[in-house]
């Protein structure tokens, strides 16, 4: 039996985590080969500079993603809403209205929250009363346990799945094991140059092994974000780091790839309040790479302490150079722990896995719907 399940969930433009894992799901051939899916795309913005801007527009596209739910509601008549539901802010007001919409023609809902914040909100009566109004006998879809607590007093855990994220396999393979090689280490940081990313962490990191004087070489790839290149080139220079450490722009493509290859290990210390699965863990142990991260979010369940890489604490540069040092001075430590983060990754956060997961998941909350409603 097929059942019928409308999709109102992020599709690119722009590329961020939500977006690409809705693209996922609507290119899935496991995902629909299962269900009647039908999509609409949540998003307003179509570009990063749409962000917070161009109101009338977005106000008008805003409207016509109402207009298209009230249409589908009454004419495809789901079995189950699937909602890619923002957690907090001006976004989460919005998916509230589709929600309450939906609510109205008695259809159950599903939200998978790519983000958190829920319990940052939660004590304040505005959004305790919408949360309230918005997740009663609602399900919802985490990317990990360790998210749990954000939605706990929302969402009982029988009303919970985990659905870790998953990605498609790379085009090309790389030689792990360097032993013996004379080049300088490389230490591979990828993402936006956000301070929350943990990009001047990294840097200070950099200066402890610098005056150690261990040979590394660091590469940054990602856009700019609240440091600009001039600023971040600038504050390379004061630390005297120019032969170690280079900025290399955005990269995509087979240049983000090769960033890859290049790379012995994988740095991301992060501490950004929102972050929940970065994707870029998933894409550093697919190749291979020894992660050094923190336990923001759901990334615990990600890499294995002392295993797949080494978990710091936030903000903590001394403890990052420690463990970078460790790596640096042991290739055949690197090999083995980004041997094993392959591995974890082709057990667990494969594109496959991801979508049969999120299937399994789909069709279990609309037999248990049923189940209910002829009890």
């Amino acid at each position: 039996m097929y059942y019928k399940i409308l999709f109102i969930l992020h599709i690119p433009p722009p590329v961020h985590g939500s977006s690409m894992v809705g693209k996922l799901i609507k290119d899935s051939k496991i995902v629909n080969s299962s269900i009647d899916g039908h999509y609409i795309n949540l998003g307003t913005s179509f570009t990063i500079d749409e962000i917070g801007k161009k109101a009338f527009i977005k106000s008008t596209r805003y409207f016509l993603i109402i207009v298209r739910v009230f249409m589908q509601l009454i004419t495809f008549k789901p079995d189950l809403c699937y909602l890619a539901i923002t957690a907090k802010g001006t976004a989460f007001f919005k998916d509230a209205i589709v929600a309450l919409l939906i609510k109205l023609f008695r259809i159950k809902i599903v939200y998978h929250f790519h983000n958190k914040g829920v319990s940052a909100k939660q004590d304040k009566w505005v959004y305790n009363f919408m949360y309230r109004l918005v997740f009663k006998d609602a399900h919802a879809i985490l990317l990990s346990k360790y998210l749990y607590p954000d939605i706990q007093k929302y969402f009982s855990k029988k009303r919970v799945y985990y659905c870790p994220n998953g990605i498609a396999e790379s085009k090309f393979e790389k030689d792990q094991l360097e032993i013996g090689s004379e080049k300088p280490v490389e230490i591979l940081f990828l993402s936006n140059l956000i301070e929350s990313k943990g990009v001047l962490v990294l840097l200070e990191a950099c200066l402890i092994l610098k005056e150690k004087r261990i040979p590394f070489h660091c590469t940054y790839v990602g856009g700019e974000g609240d440091i600009t290149s001039d600023y971040f080139n600038k504050k390379v220079s004061d630390l005297k780091l120019n032969k170690q450490v280079f900025y290399a722009g955005k990269k995509y493509g087979e240049e983000k790839a090769e960033a890859f290859e290049k790379a012995n290990i994988f740095a991301f210390p992060t501490y950004y309040h929102n972050e929940c699965f970065p994707l870029v863990l998933l894409e550093a142990m697919q190749q291979g790479l020894p992660v050094i991260t923190t336990c923001e979010g759901g990334i615990s369940d990600i890499v294995e302490d002392g295993i797949t890489g080494y978990l710091v604490p936030q903000k903590d540069a001394v403890a990052l150079a420690e463990k970078l040092e460790i790596l640096i001075n042991d290739s055949t430590l690197r090999h083995e722990m980004g041997a094993k983060g392959r591995a974890r990754y082709e057990e667990q956060f494969t594109l496959n896995t991801f979508e049969n997961r999120l299937t399994d998941i789909l069709n279990s909350i609309v037999n248990k719907n049923e189940q209910s409603e002829h009890s």
